[in-house]
C-alpha cells in the first residue's frame, strides 16, 4: 500500500534549497503497519471511553484529561482521613434514617458496607484509585460497588465541602490528643532528669553571658512550664474547633429536614456551626493548630540550641550517651548531638507549614474554594514533625548526664553572686548597684572572685560592708538566699518539683 503526502508550504521555494533538501515527500507503509496503528488508536479511544464516570459527571460530556486528573487528585495524601470519613458517614446515614430520608434497611446496608470498607483499608486490601480523586469519593464509590443502590442515598443533604471539613476537624481533634500525650511524655522525662540532679547549680545566662547561679532543676522546670502552656493552647484550640460543619452542604445548607444537632452530638462536637457559609470555608482551626505547633517547635528548638551548646567542648556541661549521638564520616573523634540539631532544624519546617496555610487562605473569597485542598499536606506534615520532635527530645533527655565536675569548675567565673551582694547592702538599689560594680572592677584587676576580697577591701569601697557579707557570697550561699515565689532557691524549687511530680504522677522512686 502506498501513501503519498504533499509537503507543507514553506517560505523557501524548492529552487532556493540545496539539492540535498529537494525530495518528494513520499512514504511507503505496509498495510500491516497501518492496521497496527489503527488498532492502537482504537485501544486508546476505548481506554478513554471506559473511564469510570465521576460521581459529579452528569453534566459533562467528556472525561478530564490524564494530566488534569493527576494534578487534581488528593487521595494520595488525604486517604489518612479514611477513619474520620467513615465515622462521619455513619453518623450522617443514621441521622438520615432517623429523619425519614432513607429506610432503616438502607441505613443498615450502608453501615455494614462502611464497616467492610474500613476492614479492607486497615487490612491493606483496599484499592485506592486516583481517578476517584479523594478519600471521600473512593469510599463512596467502593460502597456503591459493594452494596449498590442504597449507597447512592448516602450523599443526601451532604456536599464534599462540609464532608471534608468535618473529617478535618475530627482528624485535628485526634491529632491534638496525640500531641498532648507527646508533650506529657517529654515533661515526665524532664522531671525525672531534674530528680536525678538535685542540688546541682549551673550558671544562668542572659544575653548568653554569665548572669546568676541557678539550680539545674529550676532550668529544667522552666522547659516544663513552657510545654504546659503549649498543652493549654492545644486544649483551647480543641475547644474552638469542636463545632460541627456537617449538614452545611455546599455553602447554603439544605431544604431537607435534616437534624444537624443529632450528627453533631453523635460525632462528639459541642454543637453545629451556626453559619453554613462559615462552616465550609473556615480553616481557622487548622491555622490555630499550626500556630500552636509552631510555638511548640520554637520551644523545642530553644532546648535543642541550649543542649547542643552545652554538649560542646567549650561548655562541656552535658554528655549525651552514644545511643542518642552520631559520628563523623571523616573525623573519627567526633560525637555529635545530632537529634537536637535536627530538632532545631525541623522547627523551620513547622514554621513553613504555618506560612503555607496563611498564604493559601489570605486571598480566598467566600465560601469554599478548591485551593483548600492544599490545607492538608502542611497540616499532616506539621503534626507528624512536631510529634517526632517531642518524641526524640524526650528520648534525648532520657539519655544524657550532666558533667558535675566541669560545671563546678565553670561556676566561679563571671561573678554570679554580684546581684545577691547588691541585695545584701540594703540601701537604695542604684547606689548598691554602683558599689557592687566597683567591687567587680576590683576583682577583675586582682583576677579574683568577690568571695576572695577582704573585708578591708570591701570597706575601702564603702563602709556599709560588714563581716556578714560573706554569708551572701559564693554560688551555694547565693542560691540559698533566693526566696521569692518561683525563684531558684532550694526550697522554692523543691516545691515546684513536688507539684510537677504530683501532677504528672511520677513516683518518688523515679521508676514510673
Amino acid at each position: 500500500m502506498m501513501l503519498t503526502c504533499c509537503p507543507p508550504k514553506t517560505f523557501l521555494s524548492q529552487s532556493s534549497l540545496p539539492p540535498a533538501f529537494i525530495f518528494p515527500f513520499r512514504v511507503q507503509i505496509k498495510s500491516s503497519s497501518v492496521m497496527n496503528i489503527v488498532s492502537k488508536l482504537s485501544q486508546s479511544t476505548s481506554a478513554v471511553s471506559s473511564k469510570e464516570n465521576k460521581l459529579w459527571g452528569g453534566r459533562f460530556e467528556k472525561s478530564v484529561t490524564d494530566c488534569v486528573e493527576k494534578f487534581s487528585e488528593s487521595v494520595s495524601f488525604d486517604k489518612v482521613l479514611y477513619k474520620q470519613d467513615i465515622i462521619g458517614s455513619r453518623a450522617h446515614a443514621t441521622m438520615l434514617a432517623h429523619q425519614g430520608l432513607m429506610s432503616e434497611s438502607d441505613r443498615d446496608a450502608i453501615l455494614r458496607g462502611l464497616d467492610e470498607i474500613q476492614t479492607q483499608i486497615e487490612d491493606g486490601h483496599f484499592v485506592w484509585r486516583t481517578d476517584r480523586e479523594d478519600v471521600h469519593m473512593n469510599i463512596e464509590a467502593a460502597l456503591t460497588d459493594l452494596i449498590g443502590e442504597p449507597a447512592k442515598k448516602l450523599h443526601t443533604a451532604r456536599s464534599r465541602n462540609d464532608q471534608v471539613v468535618t473529617d478535618l476537624r475530627l482528624w485535628c481533634r485526634d491529632a491534638i490528643h496525640k500531641i498532648k500525650t507527646c508533650i506529657q511524655k517529654l515533661q515526665v522525662a524532664l522531671v525525672k532528669l531534674a530528680l536525678q540532679n538535685e542540688g546541682l547549680i549551673v550558671p544562668g545566662y542572659t544575653h548568653l553571658q554569665r548572669a546568676q547561679p541557678v539550680l539545674l532543676q529550676h532550668l529544667l522546670l522552666a522547659y516544663i512550664e513552657q510545654l504546659e502552656r503549649d498543652a493549654g493552647r492545644l486544649i483551647d484550640c480543641s475547644a474552638r474547633l469542636n463545632f460541627c460543619p456537617l449538614g452545611a452542604c455546599a455553602l447554603a445548607g439544605t431544604g431537607l429536614p435534616i437534624d444537624r444537632f443529632m450528627t453533631a452530638e453523635a460525632l462528639g462536637f459541642t454543637s453545629p456551626m451556626a453559619n453554613s457559609i462559615d462552616a465550609v470555608s473556615d480553616r481557622d482551626f487548622v491555622l490555630e493548630l499550626l500556630s500552636v505547633n509552631s510555638i511548640i517547635a520554637m520551644h523545642l528548638s530553644r532546648i535543642g540550641e541550649e543542649w547542643v551548646l552545652w554538649a560542646s567542648e567549650e561548655f562541656g556541661f552535658l554528655i549525651p550517651s552514644d545511643a542518642v549521638s552520631t559520628g563523623s564520616s571523616i573525623m573519627p573523634q567526633k560525637k555529635n548531638p545530632d537529634p537536637m540539631e535536627l530538632v532545631r532544624g525541623k522547627s523551620a519546617r513547622v514554621f513553613g507549614d504555618l506560612m503555607t496555610l496563611l498564604v493559601l487562605c489570605k486571598g480566598l473569597p467566600q465560601a469554599y474554594n478548591r485551593d483548600l485542598q492544599e490545607d492538608k499536606e502542611p497540616l499532616f506534615d506539621s503534626v507528624k514533625t512536631v510529634m517526632g520532635m517531642l518524641d526524640v527530645t524526650a528520648e534525648f533527655a532520657e539519655n544524657i548526664t550532666f558533667n558535675r565536675e566541669r560545671i563546678l569548675q565553670a561556676l566561679p567565673a563571671g561573678h554570679l553572686d554580684a546581684t545577691t551582694l547588691a541585695d545584701y547592702l540594703d540601701i537604695p538599689f542604684r547606689t548598691a548597684h554602683d558599689i557592687v560594680g566597683k567591687s567587680v572592677a576590683l576583682c577583675l584587676s586582682k583576677n579574683c572572685q568577690l568571695l576572695n576580697l577582704t573585708l578591708a577591701e570591701f570597706k575601702d569601697l564603702n563602709p556599709v560592708f560588714e563581716e556578714d557579707v560573706y554569708e551572701f557570697l559564693g554560688v551555694e550561699k547565693c542560691v540559698n538566699k533566693f526566696s521569692s515565689y518561683g525563684s531558684t532557691g532550694s526550697d522554692c524549687v523543691a516545691k515546684q518539683l513536688f507539684q510537677w511530680t504530683s501532677k504528672l504522677d511520677i513516683g518518688s522512686n523515679n521508676n514510673n
